[in-house]
């Protein structure tokens, strides 16, 4: 399976094979601080951002049970709130309160100080479509990571 895998997904092939742990082959260590974070912990950090978008959605627009469109238009705003948390978050800090909380930052591979806006733009839009983000490779960067060039990294 790797072998036909491996022709049309970087980093599934035989020269991976080796790697013993997550971000190995980036030179991260294998656990502890700077180390890339488990899948199940960047997942709990987006549901505290989602859940947040949607209690600071809650105070500006109440809950309307009996309108459907109501709720529909306050679950738009509760979508545009968590975007704007995770870009301006990520794009300027490397985080939301999510990953702070959670002990999780993201960083550029290619060592630049700061993600940038429009990468956390890319990478959030990709995130909320959500299969991308599941993909994971060997050294579990998402296809939202790969394809903006980050990995999301534990802080202690």
């Amino acid at each position: 399976m790797s072998r036909w895998t491996g022709s049309w997904l970087p980093g599934s092939g035989d020269e991976v094979s080796a790697q013993r742990w997550p971000g190995e082959r980036m030179g991260l260590p294998e656990r502890g601080e700077g180390s890339v974070a488990s899948g199940g912990v960047r997942f709990l950090a987006l549901v505290v951002d989602l859940v947040l978008a949607s209690l600071a959605t809650s105070i500006a627009i109440p809950f309307d049970f009996d309108d459907p469109a109501a709720m529909w238009t306050r679950n738009l705003w509760a979508g545009a709130v968590w975007l704007l948390i995770t870009v301006a978050g990520v794009g300027l800090a490397g985080f939301t309160p999510g990953k702070a909380l959670l002990g999780m930052r993201v960083v550029r591979i290619d060592g630049q100080p700061i993600v940038g806006p429009v990468r956390a733009l890319g990478r959030a839009v990709l995130t909320g479509i959500l299969v991308p983000a599941a993909i994971v490779d060997k050294d579990g960067r998402g296809l939202h990571d790969r394809f903006v060039g980050t990995v999301e990294l534990r802080t202690r």
